[in-house]
């Protein structure tokens, strides 16, 4: 077993050769002390409150695709029906452009001050703005006033929700152990889509007890309304988790080494601009991952209960009702598939997502124009499964793909540009070409060429199952795997020693010692 010594000599020569670049330290061999031990109750609260943010996301996109069809009456009264769906469509839309901004502005701040501050941020500000919606005065109040004050509102949520998805999935990853990370990250897309469900369920509910006339006149203010409370109880839970541990160990190593411009690792690259520059291939590898995956999700979620009753026929009620077992039985799977992947890893089970919604795709549309109910079902279904595979890893696979000290802002720029790009438009882009193309099967040829596309980069996609994240030390569940994991680093195909980041001590050390002897030149 070589020693402290023969391992430091080791890196001399690299050292030496690229001393030059900063970021690089002296690096020594892996100690117990250098390996996260994952604290089990912190977990829970940490993945707790990053939940309750997600499905309340999700719950506001549930409800606002929902009650496409029954608010365009009240915005624009005056115009043709298609003319109000794509005017909502487009309103939906409008959320995503400014998701980049938040996710630039809020990714940057949990860079610097801290991931559970910001997520806070975002989540109280989501809650406001969904709130607001149901305050809203209608077209007969106000006039067009009314519409663009939607729009407005939806800018709002867009920029709270450009900071939720990227700050929650790097909140978990950097919390739960390497040999689980896929799992637990998991559980925030299942919140995503119970969310989703709620909002579904809620609306078709009052759909039911209150009448569309109803349903236009007041009814559709209930579920905005009712996220107030729901904003609350999140804020409450989500205040009471900590910091991640390992970006606190980056954060303290920073502050260590202030004085010393060539320590840290690739914590020294601040500001978006940037960040861009030094990690813009795994940005376009996220991007293209995140429109791949979130173009089957919002074409289940946002678009099919329009589709459905525009161009299936069905009324508003059974377009909702439809899609709601199947919501609700895919988020349970989630999970599982997340477990899968740490496995055998986040490429196959992407490749499976991937590859079933270029097979499944046509079969699954001719489905749903069957008519029946049972082939809209088996139809819907057909989509929701390559979903299960796709979004489930992109919470563990995305955030592995940048260093600790600029995961947050690294994730906020990629996952939110891509989706305002193609996610959220997904529902307005399928709608303009059924209508452009007199084709209702073009969604699922749509489908197939984004996954196509993004089966091209999961073969660029680095494999991060049961690895440490970059920029950051070895993450497990007990002590014993920790002495377990230094006593076979040799050995471990997964540890490569020379890619873990400096030693926080040595940082002290060195830090401590400049003072010392800046204290005897002053003495």
């Amino acid at each position: 077993m070589p020693t402290d010594r023969s391992m430091t000599d080791s890196y001399t020569g690299d050292r030496n050769a690229k001393a030059s670049k900063p970021g690089l330290l002296r690096r020594r061999r892996l100690k117990v002390s250098d390996v996260n031990v994952v604290d089990q109750p912190m977990l829970k609260k940490a993945l707790g409150g990053t939940i309750v943010g997600n499905t309340m996301e999700w719950y506001d996109v549930g409800v606002f695709g929902y009650l496409i069809t029954t608010m365009g009456p009240v915005f624009l009264p005056e115009a043709d029906a298609s003319v109000q769906t794509l005017f909502l469509l487009g309103t939906f839309a409008a959320t995503f452009i400014a998701r980049p901004l938040g996710g630039v502005v809020f990714g940057w701040l949990g860079d610097k001050i801290g991931r559970q501050k910001v997520l806070a941020a975002t989540l109280m500000l989501m809650a406001a703005s969904t709130f607001a919606v149901g305050l809203l005065p209608g077209y007969a109040q106000i006039g067009i006033w009314a519409a663009a004050l939607l729009v407005l509102l939806k800018l709002v949520q867009g920029f709270s929700t450009g900071g939720e998805y990227a700050g929650a999935t790097t909140f978990v990853s950097e919390y739960a152990s390497d040999k689980k990370r896929g799992f637990f990250a998991s559980f925030l897309d299942m919140g995503s889509y119970i969310g989703f469900a709620l909002g579904a369920a809620l609306v078709s509910v009052l759909q039911l007890t209150l009448g569309q006339s109803a349903m236009e006149e007041w009814g559709w203010r209930i579920p905005f309304l009712i996220a107030g409370p729901l904003g609350i109880i999140a804020i409450y839970f989500r205040n009471k988790i900590e910091e991640s541990p390992q970006f606190q160990a980056t954060l303290d190593a920073q502050e260590a080494m202030a004085a010393d411009a060539a320590a840290g690792d690739a914590a020294v690259v601040k500001g978006p601009l940037a960040i861009v520059k030094a990690y813009w291939r795994q940005i376009v590898l996220a991007m293209i991952l995140a429109a791949a995956a979130n173009t089957v999700g919002y074409a289940l979620t946002s678009y099919m209960p329009t589709y459905l009753t525009e161009s299936k026929g069905y009324d508003p009620v059974h377009g909702t009702l439809l899609t709601i077992p199947v919501l609700v039985v895919m988020a349970l799977c989630i999970p599982m598939t997340g477990r899968l992947s740490d496995r055998i890893g986040r490429r196959p089970v992407l490749w499976m997502g991937a590859g079933s919604t270029v097979l499944f795709s046509i079969p699954a549309f001719l489905l749903i124009g069957v008519g029946e109910i049972w082939s809209t079902i088996l139809g819907l279904a057909m989509i929701a499964f390559p979903v299960t595979f796709y979004v489930a890893n992109l919470a563990s696979a995305l955030p592995a793909l940048f260093p600790t000290s600029s995961r947050y802002s690294g994730m906020g720029i990629a996952y939110n540009f891509s989706m305002a790009i193609f996610g959220g438009t997904t529902p307005f882009i399928v709608d303009a070409l059924i209508k452009g193309f007199s084709n209702d099967m073009m969604p699922a040829y749509y489908l197939m060429a984004t996954s196509a596309i993004g089966a091209v980069a999961i073969f660029f996609l680095p494999e991060s199952a049961r690895r440490p994240l970059p920029g950051s030390m070895p993450c497990v569940d007990t002590h014993a795997e920790a002495r377990e994991l230094v006593a076979t680093q040799d050995e471990n195909p997964l540890i490569d020693v020379s890619e873990l980041p400096f030693e926080q001590q040595d940082a002290v050390d060195r830090e401590s010692s400049r003072t010392a002897e800046g204290d005897l030149v002053r003495t």
